[in-house]
């Protein structure tokens, strides 16, 4: 058991780890962040910090002598960093977990695999397989990049062969992996917890918005049936014990013909879990700092019903946004991860409104979306279909 007093490592500096910073250092907790950036947010509230890369061997040597246990904040840490340190000082989760979410076709693999239900996909390695992709998967599909891909990035919608083509030249032929395009009903997530003895502590099921390809919106708890909710709790735990997971681990899933398929995992906390902060007795960065440091896991149930609205870059177009907006509801919670700069589609921060019920979150949610002028043009946030 690491105690408070220690020095817990990470790898990555963004507001991830920003929020884990946070809540180590509430706990107690020394936090050494290692991230290339000079002003990293999570540095900002750190007691130490690495400025190299992520597999940078000096770097890492220094995090592994001075600190007790060792985190990431991001998927796309390098996993033989974390294996190279593993054996000096505890590291979890392990670097063959983060590997697997690294990569879409041993994820999508993993899944298939196991027996969990995804949808249609196939991997292109190289324009010489796009044939047989189409065998297994209707167009029209999303092309995605293996690798490196995040909120809409790395992925296009594609109608034809000749676009799959185009789309495969244009980024230079990496591997990828095709996904049939679902007709979906909703999309939800779910946020656990595992300590190395298989102890699992899960936060209430989320339903997430979308816009443009990133997460706008959250509703927790979803809007989904009880059996719904048992069965996607069920479906994240048992995934999170075959990958052999310790830390948190975030499940999405879609609801397609009002069944459940498994979308991706996020080795980490989740954009979908930062309601937690404000709605539960236990926050997710919380937990991930008790599951390192092998402390008893905290009660992850829901206090209070949350919406969480993501807040981009583009709000910043005019200047300053006028905060009062949200801090004129007693309910509502601002969240800026003090990054220096905006741009278009970077997330900056996030407003969770904690109410009564579900249904009055959401207005309050929707009325400060108004009035700090966040659009999603067309964008429902009625219930739908899901609650078998």
């Amino acid at each position: 058991m690491i105690l408070p007093g220690s020095t817990l490592g990470l790898l990555g500096g963004g507001q991830l780890g920003r929020m884990f910073t946070v809540a180590a250092r509430t706990l107690g907790y020394g936090v050494t962040v290692l991230d290339p950036d000079p002003i990293a947010p999570a540095a900002e509230f750190a007691t130490g910090h690495l400025e190299a890369p992520y597999d940078d061997a000096d770097a890492l040597a220094e995090l592994a002598r001075t600190c007790a246990g060792v985190t990431t904040e991001f998927e796309n840490a390098p996993a033989d960093a974390l294996d190279a340190i593993a054996g000096k000082v505890v590291v979890r989760p392990a670097g063959s977990s983060v590997a697997v979410a690294q990569d879409r076709r041993r994820e999508k693999g993993f899944f298939s695999q196991r027996g969990f239900p995804v949808g249609a996909w196939a991997t292109i390695d190289s324009a010489a397989a796009i044939d047989a992709a189409l065998a297994r998967v209707k167009l029209p599909a999303l092309l995605k990049t293996a690798r490196f891909g995040y909120d809409g990035k790395g992925q296009a919608r594609v109608n034809s062969r000749d676009e799959i083509a185009r789309t495969l030249e244009q980024w230079k032929h990496v591997p990828c992996v095709l996904e049939e395009l679902l007709p979906l009903e909703g999309e939800i997530s779910v946020v656990l917890a595992r300590t190395a003895e298989g102890e699992q502590a899960v936060f209430p099921v989320a339903e997430n918005h979308h816009a443009n390809g990133i997460l706008d919106v959250t509703i927790a708890p979803a809007r989904v049936g009880d059996a719904m909710a048992r069965e996607a709790t069920a479906l994240a735990g048992r995934l999170a014990a075959e990958l052999e997971y310790v830390g948190v681990l975030a499940v999405e899933m879609f609801i397609v013909s009002g069944r459940l398929l498994v979308n991706e995992i996020a080795p980490r906390p989740h954009n979908s879990g930062h309601y937690t902060i404000d709605g539960c007795r236990t926050s997710q960065f919380e937990q991930q700092v008790r599951v390192l440091c092998g402390l008893p896991l905290g009660d992850p149930s829901l206090h209070t019903p949350s919406v969480m609205v993501n807040l981009l870059g583009d709000l910043w177009n005019s200047g300053e946004p006028r905060w009062q907006y949200v801090l004129k509801h007693a309910g509502a919670r601002l969240h800026l991860y003090g990054k220096r700069e905006a741009r278009p589609g970077r997330k900056m921060g996030h407003v969770t409104i904690c109410e009564h019920t579900p249904e009055r979150a959401l207005e309050v949610a929707l009325a400060i979306r108004r009035d700090l002028g966040i659009g999603a043009a067309g964008q429902s946030f009625e219930p739908r279909e899901t609650t078998s």
